[in-house]
């Protein structure tokens, strides 16, 4: 039995949103099981002038980092513009994953607004069914008693689609600018703290990981409200 192979990645569904809005930003995040290290979120933003993504393109799980490696700058070169945001394991364990998710989500799009990629013109596009990114209503208190302080622009409308890394040639790019960008970072974490094998397992749980968290301990890049050892 001879499978048909899967398409890459292309910008039919960006084209269609951009009927509705001047720039689509597709948003893809790295690290979210990792038991170490920070979360990144890759934000790539296309127009209506963009042409076709660069050949190979795919979801960064697809890939082999040598793929991956070769893709990161021809993607940086084709989009209109990019950004990564990032979130600390301190900031994972002190409000949650899916509040860091949030936060560097938004670091990203700030990146994006400096570089003149305005909000209120703009769609976001997700990876799934879960809108990780808007952020929640405010509490009565929050609503009667608002904070001072001057808040990023937050009017990008928000829309998921479930394998828009497979099918989003925005969502694939976003995805392989995340994975090199947090892969790099675990490969540099492991000169400062040694031991646990993140060359190798970018600080997700395999065997090699736990054994070591079992000899040395947890570091303070790990996410310590994490399950870290096994029972």
């Amino acid at each position: 039995m001879t499978l048909t192979p899967r398409s890459a990645p292309t910008l039919e569904r960006e084209r269609t949103l951009l009927t509705q809005a001047k720039t689509v930003v597709g948003m893809d995040e790295v690290g979210r099981g990792a038991l170490a290290g920070p979360v990144c979120v890759g934000a790539v933003a296309v127009n209506a002038a963009t042409p076709a993504p660069p050949r190979g393109l795919d979801d960064s799980k697809a890939l082999t980092p040598t793929e991956r490696t070769r893709l990161a700058p021809l993607v940086s070169a084709w989009a209109e513009a990019s950004a990564l945001g990032w979130a600390s394991a301190d900031e994972i364990d002190k409000t949650g994953l899916t509040s860091a998710l949030r936060t560097a989500g938004w670091r990203a799009l700030d990146q994006l607004a400096r570089a003149g990629i305005e909000a209120g013109d703009g769609i976001v596009l997700l990876d799934g069914s879960h809108d990780w990114l808007t952020p929640p209503q405010p509490t009565l208190e929050e609503a009667t008693n608002p904070d001072p302080t001057p808040q990023p622009d937050r009017r990008w409308r928000t829309v998921t689609l479930i394998g828009a890394d497979r099918l989003a040639a925005c969502v694939a790019a976003a995805s392989v600018l995340a994975k090199c960008a947090r892969d790099a970072a675990m490969v540099q974490l492991a000169h400062t703290y040694p031991g646990y094998g993140w060359p190798r397992n970018k600080g997700y749980g395999t065997a090699e990981h736990r054994d070591a968290l079992q000899l040395l301990g947890p570091s303070p890049v790990h996410r310590l409200t994490w399950k870290l050892v096994e029972e």
